[in-house]
C-alpha cells in the first residue's frame, strides 16, 4: 500500500458534495464517511462572534445583500440557508463556531480552520477567541491573510498555521513566512517548482480542490501532509483505506 494511506484528508466544508457546506449536517456526513478532519470557515457577527460561512456577504445562500459583520448573531442565527427555491423550507443556519468545536472537540476531529477577510477589521475578537482556545488534537488555522496568521502564532503558537497560496506568494522567499508551518494550494500547483519550494523552506503542504480522480493520490510528494476534499470517501477509497 502506498504512503498515500497515512494522508489524512479533510472535509471541504465538511462533506459539502451530500449536504449544505458548513453547516452541522455536512460535518456529521464527514464523520460517518470516516474523514480525518474538517475544513471550515470562520467570519464575525457584527459583535465579534466567530461563525461558520465561507462568503463575507449573504447574498448565495441567504438572499440578502447584507454582510456577515454586518448582523447581529441573532440575526445571522435565524437566516434560513439554502438554494433560492429551497430556503423558504430549510433547516439549515449559521452554526456559531463555538457550537461546532464543540462537537469537534466531542468527536475527536481536528479541524482546519481558515480565517477570512471579516476578521482583519476586527483582530481583537480573533485574540479573544484564540484565548485558552482547545482544539481537537492535528487542528490548525489557515488563511489567505498572512497577518492572520501572525496573530495565531502569537497568540496560539501551540497551533500549527498554513498560508493559502495565491499568484502573490513569493515561492523564492516562502522561508521568510515565519509564521507559517505549511503551504495549502489548489491542485493546479501541484507541480515540482511549487513543492521543491515547500521543501527548502522547511513547510509541509496540504492540496484543496481535490476530487479523487487524481493521480498523484496514488503517490504523494513527500511534503504533502493532507488532502482538502468534497468527497472525503474518494479520495479515501483511492487510499485504500475502509469508509465507516
Amino acid at each position: 500500500m502506498s504512503n498515500a494511506s497515512f494522508i489524512p484528508v479533510f472535509a471541504h466544508r465538511g462533506a459539502s458534495a451530500y449536504a449544505l457546506e458548513n453547516s452541522l449536517k455536512a460535518f456529521e456526513k464527514a464523520l460517518e464517511l470516516g474523514a480525518d478532519g474538517i475544513e471550515l470557515d470562520i467570519q464575525l457577527s457584527k459583535e465579534g462572534t466567530p461563525v461558520v460561512y465561507h462568503d463575507p456577504q449573504l447574498s448565495r445562500l441567504v438572499g440578502s445583500n447584507k454582510l456577515v459583520n454586518e448582523c447581529t448573531i441573532a440575526e445571522l442565527e435565524n437566516f434560513k440557508l439554502g438554494k433560492p427555491w429551497r430556503r423558504l423550507f430549510s433547516s439549515y443556519r449559521i452554526p456559531t463556531f463555538h457550537a461546532v468545536l464543540a462537537w469537534a472537540n466531542r468527536h475527536q476531529l481536528p479541524l482546519n480552520i481558515e480565517l477570512k477577510s471579516t476578521i482583519l477589521d476586527n483582530k481583537d475578537a480573533l485574540i479573544d477567541m484564540l484565548h485558552g482556545l482547545i482544539l481537537p488534537k492535528g487542528s490548525h488555522f489557515s488563511s489567505f491573510h498572512y497577518e492572520l496568521l501572525e496573530a495565531v502564532k502569537r497568540y496560539a503558537p501551540q497551533y500549527e498555521t498554513a498560508l493559502i497560496a495565491t499568484k502573490k506568494l513569493k515561492w523564492d522567499l516562502l522561508c521568510d513566512y515565519k509564521a507559517i508551518d505549511s503551504v495549502h494550494m489548489h491542485k493546479r500547483y501541484y507541480k515540482p517548482r511549487y513543492l521543491e519550494a515547500c521543501v527548502a523552506s522547511a513547510k509541509t503542504c496540504r492540496f484543496y480542490a481535490v476530487d479523487g480522480n487524481e493521480k498523484f493520490l496514488t503517490n504523494p510528494h513527500p511534503s504533502v501532509i493532507g488532502w482538502i476534499t468534497d468527497f472525503p470517501d474518494k479520495v479515501l477509497t483511492v487510499q485504500q483505506r475502509p469508509l465507516r
